[in-house]
């Protein structure tokens, strides 16, 4: 088990920023790779960001380059996702995950991770 814990989440508006934490316990953390989703009501859970175990390859989703950044600090047992320029369409439950064995094309599956985090309330106003 990994738990997962999110924190960050708030109501910021449009163009601002905001920092989201995913803090995990146990000694092993640094041997999972790291993605970030986020689902809006209605709509399916999508891919956000990930980052390899070591940090030394990260991946984005289409609609968050250039403005969100994700981190890993395996010291502190804790990955980042950095924020900026948000825009009301932002706007979601994201949520973290952790998975093992993971590659270069299932770093953006959410099927391929085994621990999630219960998320945290992105909101951003126009």
């Amino acid at each position: 088990q990994v738990p997962l814990v999110e924190s960050g989440g708030g109501l910021v508006q449009a163009g601002g920023s905001l920092r989201l934490s995913c803090a995990a316990s146990g000694r092993t953390f640094s041997t999972y790779g790291v993605g970030w989703f986020r689902q809006v009501p209605g709509k399916e859970r999508e891919f956000v960001a990930a980052i390899t175990r070591s940090g030394g390859s990260t991946y984005y989703a289409d609609s968050v380059k250039g403005r969100f950044t994700i981190s890993r600090d395996n010291a502190k047992n804790t990955v980042y996702l950095q924020m900026n320029s948000l825009k009301p369409e932002d706007t979601a439950v994201y949520s973290c995950a952790a998975g093992a064995l993971l590659s270069d094309s299932s770093y953006y599956r959410r099927e391929r991770y085994a621990y999630w985090g219960q998320g945290t309330q992105v909101t951003v106003s126009s």
